[in-house]
């Protein structure tokens, strides 16, 4: 269950380990000169186990923010969790830090922050920790850029330093000039996530780390492509080695993690962020990272959002995969497995879910026995408020999900508005909103107080990736504020999700709608608010790839719109379809709505004019009219 935000196992851990928090040996201090000593964790057997608990939260050790998890196990058994401390906010640039958290005890208890790299104002981040199991040395390959924001990128260069006492002390960051090329000038990324060290065949003891960059000439079209980098020196230096470079906007791949195959390749899956709706892409090599066998390509059976993923060898026989389950949103944060080696993975109700909320990038670590450790971003509004730790054994990764907590009751009974589509559906008028006088016959009058209609979510109202019209008159005189016309299935928390809204905005003077699929977020919006408290007739259609705002028969704004399904993931569950107010109950309707009609399909301009100029009937794909003659 879900409680304040943090999960909650319904599981608890056997009676020899100790509750996180506490410590057998008391409190873990800080580093001394002498070398660090390791608590062995208990395993818990087959019993299912989870134990979770937050490292890092907004505000904690000066940080506005903590985001991009990384964590690997020293060779002493000491657990690194590393992140960006951002001092300002969640912000990808300016000022960040990267900062570590380590655990003596398998990961029950933490000792204090240290800053293994200071930004000064400028960014470290993009952490990449990988153990030399030889040596004993822990190496970590960031990335750093300077104090202007780059929102739209800007030069980034790959750096290294290295600590010989399991993360106790770092050594200084050297610039790892044989890790770019001079033509990568726009960004670029290291992981990130841990990497690896190859451990068979004629390149064991190889450090790999994942790796992208994006090009461009000011004048032609950016260039993305994807690399690994490799050291065959415990990190002193470095080579770039299997790389790809795609300019035609197919396979985009980003943020590549990698896990090396029990043939002793290297599998490496990526951020894809071509064309390509809901996957990953993928490549192999052969050779230890030093080319790639093919360039990468897409796992539509893969499905998920556009974020960051992690993966780690659990055993010769267990792949694990770890991201936010939903498709279209980054939500519901859990593991998948894969038993042939990264050709299929499990589906998200097969795999784990470990937190239904908001959540985003993560990372793995194996631990003991059979236990393994999930480090990952979540919180309950946006999933940037917490980085968590949570330590699991195999036997949980089998427990069932159940249903997903999005998953609506059924619309309270009360008064309703009769629906003059085939489809019949219940409108729930709530507030005790009445009709009034309206365009066509009655309408009904809204006070923005409580007053709105609510639908169920089924097929009539479910628009999908098709193209759609959307028409309501309105009437009304506020001068500020926001009042919502329709709002469509949920709402937008900073996740990510597929959404569709139209709303009047007279504090800022206009009718705005808003369309979001995958990472598109697509706005409209009109010149004038329109509320001289008369009749106006509002349209908003999904056109052949064109989102069009329509007001009173003039199409008044258009974008360019994305493809995708708006209700992706909807087996995570929908709110339906709220009208006079946002899914959330604020930003409510004062005025006087009529005739809201929902479509799934685009409406020619003839039949639009029919329907503002006479209010007939228009058939084809008519999911929803409310007439709002009566209630009752």
């Amino acid at each position: 269950m879900v409680l304040a935000g943090l999960l909650v196992s319904t599981f608890t851990a056997p009676a020899s380990a100790t509750p996180a928090g506490t410590s057998q040996a008391g409190t873990f201090q800080a580093d001394t000169s002498q070398a660090d000593t390791f608590q062995a964790g208990t395993t818990a057997g087959t019993a299912p186990f989870v134990d979770e608990q937050v490292l890092y939260k907004q505000g904690d050790f000066g940080y506005g923010c903590f985001r991009i998890p990384a964590v690997v196990r020293a060779t002493n058994g000491m657990l690194l969790a590393f992140a960006e401390g951002r001092v300002k906010d969640c912000g990808d640039d300016e000022d960040i830090d990267l900062v570590l958290r380590r655990s003596a005890d398998g990961g029950r208890t933490w000792g204090p922050l240290q800053v293994v790299s200071e930004g000064n104002g400028t960014t470290h981040g993009n952490p990449v920790p990988i153990v030399d199991e030889r040596t004993g040395r822990v190496v970590l390959v960031s990335t750093h850029n300077g104090a202007e924001p780059c929102p739209n990128g800007c030069d980034r260069d790959p750096w290294v330093q290295f600590s010989d006492d399991h993360g106790a002390t770092w050594s200084a960051a050297r610039e790892m000039t044989e890790g770019k090329r001079p033509g990568w000038n726009f960004w670029y990324a290291t992981g990130p996530m841990h990497g690896i060290q190859l451990k068979r065949g004629p390149h064991a003891g190889r450090l790999v780390v994942g790796a992208n960059f994006e090009s461009w000439d000011r004048v032609g079209e950016h260039v993305y492509g994807t690399h690994l980098l490799y050291s065959d020196d415990s990190g002193v230096s470095w080579n770039i080695g299997a790389e790809t470079s795609r300019d035609d906007g197919t396979v985009i791949a980003q943020e590549v993690t990698v896990v090396e195959l029990t043939d002793g390749r290297i599998y490496a899956s990526a951020r894809e962020r071509g064309t390509d709706e809901g996957s990953r892409a993928y490549a192999t090599s052969s050779d230890g990272g030093e080319t790639w066998d093919a360039p990468f390509r897409t796992m539509p059976a893969l499905a998920m959002t556009d974020v960051q993923a992690s993966l780690l060898r659990f055993s010769d026989e267990r792949v694990l995969f770890s991201s936010p389950m939903h498709p279209g949103a980054r939500e519901a944060m859990g593991i998948r497995s894969s038993y042939d080696e990264g050709r299929s993975f499990e589906t998200w109700n097969e795999g784990k879910v470990f937190y239904w909320g908001p959540s985003a990038y993560s990372d793995m670590v194996r631990l003991d026995g059979d236990e393994a450790a999930l480090m990952y971003e979540a919180g309950t509004i946006t999933p940037y408020e917490q980085i968590r730790f949570a330590r699991f054994n195999e036997a949980y990764l089998e427990t069932p999900n159940g249903t997903p907590p999005g998953i609506p009751e059924p619309p309270a009974p009360g008064p309703t508005t009769p629906d003059g589509s085939p489809y019949r559906n219940k409108a729930y008028v709530r507030g005790g909103a009445q009709t009034t006088d309206g365009k066509f016959g009655d309408g009904l009058a809204l006070d923005r107080v409580d007053d709105r209609v609510e639908l169920a979510f089924n097929d009539s109202v479910d628009l999908g990736a098709r193209d759609f019209t959307l028409t309501s008159w309105i009437r009304y005189s506020d001068k500020a504020g926001a009042h919502a016309i329709l709002w469509f299935y949920r709402v937008n928390r900073g996740t990510n999700p597929p959404a569709l809204w139209l709303r009047a905005e007279p504090a800022s003077n206009r009718i705005r709608a808003v369309l979001s699929v995958d990472r598109f977020n697509v706005t409209v919006q009109s010149p004038s608010a329109y509320n001289d408290g008369q009749w106006h007739f509002v349209a908003l259609q999904r056109v052949r790839g064109e989102l069009r705002l329509l007001v009173d028969g003039a199409q008044v704004s258009s974008a360019a719109a994305p493809a995708g399904s708006l209700t992706l993931g909807k087996e995570f569950g929908l709110g339906g379809v709220h009208i006079g107010q946002r899914m959330d109950g604020v930003d409510r309707f004062h005025g006087t709505l009529d005739e809201v009609r929902v479509y799934r399909r685009a409406l020619t301009g003839a039949e639009l004019d029919l329907i503002r100029l006479r209010n007939l009937p228009i058939g084809g794909q008519l999911g929803l009219r409310l007439p709002f003659d009566q209630v009752g």
